[in-house]
């Protein structure tokens, strides 16, 4: 369910009256378990409120270590890149390094 779906809050809940009947519920269960029920949603606004923040903590972490990683990735590739071309002139010998030129 979309947060933006939310129809209660918890303010909405403690205010909400019922009407009377005869053989109507007895008032005080209903008011217990409302006021169960806005413990409830207030715990979850809190759990929503901390995974967000956390979502955002590890988007931010995520970024960074992309960042960082990119940079010493460039150096990597060109020792691999520089090591091979040495092991072709000791393989090939000096004519492929000419001819490399």
């Amino acid at each position: 369910m979309a947060f933006n779906q939310i129809q209660l809050n918890g303010k909405d809940i403690l205010e909400k009256n019922f009407k009377t009947a005869m053989r109507g519920y007895n008032q005080e269960e209903v008011d217990e378990f409302l006021d169960t029920i806005i413990q409830d949603y207030e715990a979850f606004e809190q759990e929503i409120d901390r995974l967000k923040q956390e979502n955002e903590r590890l988007k931010k972490q995520s970024d960074q270590t992309r960042t960082r990683s990119t940079a010493p990735n460039h150096q990597v590739n060109y020792d691999i890149l520089k090591r091979l071309s040495n092991l072709e002139k000791a393989v090939f010998g000096k004519k492929y390094a000419d001819a490399d030129s």
